[in-house]
């Protein structure tokens, strides 16, 4: 590998390619490569000279901005690990992320965040704002941090690839979130497998629709292009809006986007209802971070003629793990999520055996992007590092070419009765009936069975599909063991701030239902 710090590289790119534009905020302002390195560079000895050490870490809590962008880059120039966290947590979630990181500083906007410096304070941890007036300007840090930046201090700072640079939690579907320490080693060798994959450049360009403080959209939609000497967009409300998305898209050149399946319906919904007069000449589209049926793929591949490719990855793996290639390296294989990428992957059963191709197992993956463990969770660190792997908990196969096709979580499979079904399916028959915008299968406790399948769908806008139209579709398209007992149809279903749906909310929420009639709104 030619770097082996993030740091390393993002300063390379600097120098090679210093007049291109790296990153705008749309209809604002934009800063080219040796610009955005320059400010990191100040930001960061003006936190060197404020008193931050190598190794504390540094919450952050932006929308999508240019001054998390920043921060983030300066505060691992440092030596000093970011926990980026979501704006919209509770008080109370606060203050389990900021202690559970032993965060020494919270950063905000200017605006700040009531929530997160009300947790800030209970825990004693200074709070202080970021603010970049224009692109001509310093960032500008309150409090005791607004102090002149030291070259010298910063110079003799030198990140060394075993620095642990990001913290971030899984997101805790089955448990209590688990804290993921990342090391500049692991996210350099995430950025270039991203690149590798997808053949990013200089040329290249993007609109970021992904919340930042989520691996997803860091990884692969920001630092993965500024790795690549390529440019991004912030959209101008500091998050994904769909009414300026292709606008964003054509007046920026870009020519791809990264986003979850949820987002991925409510551009293509917006398609539908109401068509842009022009769409951009996009090499590709890509989706991760939750299974996207293979309809809604053909829907998009149709409605923007850029092929979609699916890809699998987890926040212990810096990001990616595997890919389906670009057209011109492989087939696209549906239902697939490609194959590995930058790292070692095997499908092991529960005594570490490999699996031949074809047959079910877990997910297994090793390589130099992968964390070393959680962070002091001796237990989850046992069972999730066996055999010399790192155990996702994802049940799959790899085919004959290489390719993994993923059947679910290991804890999410139904077992009805002896008959283990995997709710990915039947999610994928659901959507692919016209009149379902989205849908989730989920296992109910059962007498008889011990599990049964229940659903919940949400109709497209303007339809009226009902529970026996559900069921009828399903019975023709199913096996008749995998046919939902149930249909819920609802308005909204509820997700994880980065668009997953989580199988056991969603079930305990329609579980607490007492009938299928239309079941009110509620948040998501």
């Amino acid at each position: 590998m030619e770097y082996s710090t993030l740091t390393g590289l993002l300063r390379k790119v600097a120098e090679k390619f210093p007049s291109q534009r790296a990153l705008s905020v749309s209809g604002k302002f934009d800063l080219n490569h040796a610009r955005l390195h320059e400010l990191i560079e100040r930001t960061a000895s003006s936190l060197v000279a404020a008193g931050v050490k190598p190794g504390d870490v540094i919450a952050l809590t932006f929308p999508n901005s240019v001054e998390l962008v920043i921060t983030f880059l300066a505060v691992i120039r440092a030596r000093a690990t970011a926990a980026p966290l979501n704006p919209a947590y509770t008080a109370d979630e606060f203050e389990f992320y900021l202690s559970d990181s032993e965060s020494k500083i919270l950063f905000t906007s200017r605006e700040g965040n009531s929530p997160a410096q009300a947790a800030a304070s209970k825990l004693n941890i200074p709070h202080v704002t970021v603010t970049l007036p224009d692109a001509g300007s310093d960032v500008v840090l309150s409090s005791q941090y607004e102090s002149d930046p030291n070259p010298d201090l910063l110079s003799k700072l030198i990140n060394d690839p075993n620095d642990v640079s990001l913290f971030l939690h899984t997101s805790g579907t089955t448990s209590r979130p688990k804290g993921v320490p990342l090391t500049q080693l692991n996210l350099v060798s995430s950025v270039n497998n991203i690149k590798s994959v997808y053949k990013l450049t200089e040329s290249d360009s993007t609109v970021i629709v992904l919340p930042l403080f989520h691996v997803h959209g860091l990884m692969a939609g920001l630092l993965s292009s500024i790795g690549a000497g390529g440019a991004v967009t912030l959209p101008a409300a500091g998050r994904f809006s769909a009414s300026t998305f292709w606008s964003d898209m054509i007046k920026y050149n870009a020519t791809w986007y990264t986003a979850v399946p949820t987002i991925h319906q409510i551009i293509l919904d917006r398609h539908l209802n109401s068509p842009e007069p022009v769409y951009p000449n996009l090499r590709f589209i890509r989706s991760c971070s939750a299974a996207l049926a293979p309809s809604i793929l053909a829907r998009l591949e149709e409605a923007f003629r850029a092929p979609v490719l699916e890809a699998y990855a987890m926040t212990e793996a810096s990001h990616l793990m595997s890919s389906n290639p670009l057209p011109e390296d492989g087939p696209h294989v549906a239902g697939s999520v490609g194959k590995p990428v930058g790292q070692e992957m095997a499908i092991l059963d529960e005594n570490g055996k490999a699996q031949e191709d074809d047959a079910n197992g877990e997910v297994c993956i090793r390589g130099p992007n992968v964390t070393k463990g959680y962070k002091n969770n001796p237990e989850a660190n046992k069972s999730a590092f066996q055999f010399g792997w790192f155990h996702t908990g994802d049940l799959g196969y790899l085919d004959s070419d290489g390719y993994l096709h993923l059947v679910g979580r290991i804890k999410e499979l139904i077992n009805r009765g002896g008959e283990k079904i995997s709710p990915i399916e039947v999610d994928a028959v659901l959507l692919s009936h016209p009149d379902i915008s989205q849908a989730v299968a989920f296992g109910v406790p059962d007498d008889k069975y011990g599990e049964e399948i229940n659903c919940a769908v949400v109709p497209r806008e303007g339809s009226n599909i009902d529970e026996s139209e559900v069921s009828r579709y399903c019975k023709k398209n199913l096996a008749v063991f995998k046919v939902p007992k149930k249909v819920f149809i609802t308005d909204s279903l509820p997700k994880t701030a980065t668009g997953k749906i989580q199988r056991r909310v969603v079930a305990e929420h329609f579980l607490g239902q007492i009938s299928t009639a239309k079941v009110p709104k509620f948040g998501a």
